[in-house]
């Protein structure tokens, strides 16, 4: 969800996965002709170690982003073991999808993830919205 819906804290890790989604998605158009399909995975949170103990995490440099990182490290680290998603039903529609003719281009896995992810979309969408006339504006005059 990191690569469709941006979070503070994680910039980079986000900005990887943004740049990647737009990696998959060309892939995919390159080789759809040859019937190959390609799904970008994008899981919410599962009960894996990534926010526990195999986290690293950096020591806080800039107080200035005490208060908006704090709670998003304390939120993080809590959440650790009881995340929504289950690891082995994510495994499962993995796999389901490698056997569907035409797979998903995108294959969002979790409740929480499908939350995160229109959220992000529906902000694209009221941007667009609201600012179409200054985006039209910048064309040649027809």
């Amino acid at each position: 969800m990191g690569g469709l819906s941006g979070f503070p804290g994680v910039s980079a890790y986000c900005g990887s996965k943004f740049a990647l989604e737009g990696i998959l998605e060309s892939l995919g158009k390159e080789v759809a002709a040859f019937g190959i399909h390609v799904t970008a995975i994008e899981p919410g949170s599962f009960r894996t170690d990534w926010a526990g103990r195999s986290m690293t995490r950096a020591p806080r440099t800039i107080a200035d982003y005490d208060d908006l990182f704090g709670p998003i490290r304390d939120a993080r680290r809590d959440a650790s073991g009881r995340q929504l998603g289950d690891p082995a039903r994510a495994a499962a529609a993995v796999l389901h999808i490698l056997d569907v003719p035409e797979p998903p281009r995108h294959l969002i896995l979790g409740s929480d993830a499908l939350k995160v992810v229109r959220a992000g979309r529906d902000a694209v969408d009221h941007d667009m919205a609201a600012w179409e006339h200054l985006s039209r504006s910048t064309d040649f005059p027809a």
